[in-house]
């Protein structure tokens, strides 16, 4: 399988959107609950996919698939406090990172997220096929 490298100005900006809102949602939002615990876990989906689509180019509803894959083995991972095994329980940010609890919620998040991706793809192939 040959990897194309090829940096996309667009997707890094979106990107680094997603990332502030990200840094928002921590840190401005947390004390609104639906948005810190759910739509964070939509987001972190779409900043992976458009951080991993600013530098390769590969098959969007692959990566939409293989992002989904990635972040339910997090999520299972923290089941099993992956964290701490790896000795970041002091550490703040990693552990934020990673997450520290299983939830089958995040893991629907993840889904919601992937799907909003997918029907985003969907669309943008639509406009550029006419």
């Amino acid at each position: 399988m040959k990897i194309n490298f090829k940096f996309d100005y667009k997707n890094f900006l979106i990107a680094v959107l997603i990332f502030i809102v990200e840094v928002l949602i921590a840190t401005k939002l947390k004390d609104w609950f639906f948005v810190r615990a759910y739509l964070g876990d939509v987001f972190v989906v779409m900043l992976m996919y458009y951080f991993i689509k600013a530098f390769f180019d590969f098959n969007s509803t692959k990566l939409v698939i293989g992002i989904f894959i990635f972040s339910c083995l997090i999520e299972f991972a923290q089941y099993f406090h992956f964290g701490e095994l790896l000795g970041f329980k002091d550490n703040r940010i990693m552990m934020i990172v990673l997450g520290n609890s299983f939830s089958w919620i995040d893991i629907l998040c993840y889904f919601a997220g992937c799907v909003v991706l997918y029907i985003i793809e969907i669309g943008s192939v639509k406009l550029k096929s006419n």
